[in-house]
């Protein structure tokens, strides 16, 4: 059955949205459902979510319906490789202080949105949702990994022996509009996006890659995601506890910076450094579950980094 086409079950209005200023949350946030629902989305200046008694007391008075959680400290490979230990800490006691006053609060329906970097980094691709805890994390994103792991289990624990809707979404790699553009903070396509646009108008003939560019990855349009995310919310009591959000297909980082430079047009070419980390040789999602949804992305790779170039133009273009 194919629940996203099904009568709304739950009578879902109010719903508070943490961490919309992130990437997810701003396409929440700009999506044409959004004034559907009652939505409310506090700043960090609003509450701080490291601060449990202060959270409870903000959730106790706005009684939502259901807690979306897309908050957290995020990065790329860089970023991630440099500071697992502020990953692990900040993004812990988020996740552990929203779900955990959610539940005392008695809220019913939680989604959490964890990450396909929970998987153990020598998985064989495409990789199961019951693969979670079958090996070692991948290094360089180890502290972010176990922040959203210990997330997950909290709400799957909740799931199954307190009958509470508290679901946890895993997608693949994310990328579009609303995503962070800065050299050491960013994912590969924000970062390969800046870098080639910076190469074409500054004359310069090759833009660099790490490592070899064989490696595969799994991108997909954040618009497509959060489609998903308010089909859910319609038939939310349905939505399983643990699902997989991918393309079902995956790419060569060298693939990647082609169709970057092609969307550019960048006539230049490639460098290998095969000094630098690259992570997991190959991470893609099984998305058996979500294909019993009846659901699939809609937008093809280029034209996700059109609209994602498009917004870089927009609103970085310029910036070093």
């Amino acid at each position: 059955m194919d629940i996203f086409k099904v009568k709304r079950l739950m009578n879902i209005k109010k719903i508070v949205l943490f961490g919309s200023t992130g990437m997810v949350g701003s396409n929440i946030v700009n999506h044409e459902k959004f004034k559907e629902y009652d939505f409310v989305c506090p700043s960090r200046r609003e509450i701080d979510l490291m601060q449990t008694n202060l959270l409870g007391k903000y959730l106790a008075k706005i009684k939502p319906d259901l807690v979306i959680n897309v908050a957290g400290m995020v990065g790329g490979i860089v970023k991630n490789s440099k500071n697992n230990y502020e990953f692990l800490l900040n993004n812990s006691m988020i996740n552990i202080n929203l779900i955990h006053q959610s539940y005392k609060l008695g809220i019913k329906n939680f989604l959490n949105v964890s990450s396909s970097c929970i998987y153990p980094k020598n998985n064989k691709s495409p990789i199961t949702e019951e693969s979670i805890f079958s090996g070692p994390l991948e290094p360089t994103n180890e502290g972010y990994a176990i922040s959203k792991l210990s997330a997950l289990k909290m709400c799957n624990y909740l799931f199954n022996d307190k009958n509470l809707n508290y679901k946890t979404l895993i997608p693949c790699n994310l990328y579009g509009p609303f995503d962070n553009f800065d050299p050491e903070g960013s994912h590969m396509i924000p970062g390969v996006i800046k870098r080639t646009h910076y190469s074409k108008t500054n004359n310069i003939n090759s833009v660099e890659i790490w490592g070899d560019g064989l490696a595969r990855r799994e991108f997909m349009f954040v618009g497509d995601f959060v489609n998903l995310i308010f089909s859910s919310i319609e038939s939310f009591e349905k939505l399983p506890a643990l699902i997989n959000i991918g393309l079902g297909e995956d790419y060569e980082i060298n693939h990647y910076y082609n169709v970057i430079s092609k969307v550019i047009g960048y006539e230049g070419n490639f460098t290998h450094d095969l000094d630098k980390p690259v992570g997991m040789k190959r991470k893609m999602v099984d998305i058996s579950k979500m294909k019993q949804l009846g659901w699939q992305h809609k937008t093809s790779l280029e034209e996700g980094i059109k609209k994602t170039y498009e917004y870089y133009l927009k609103h970085y273009e310029g910036q070093i």
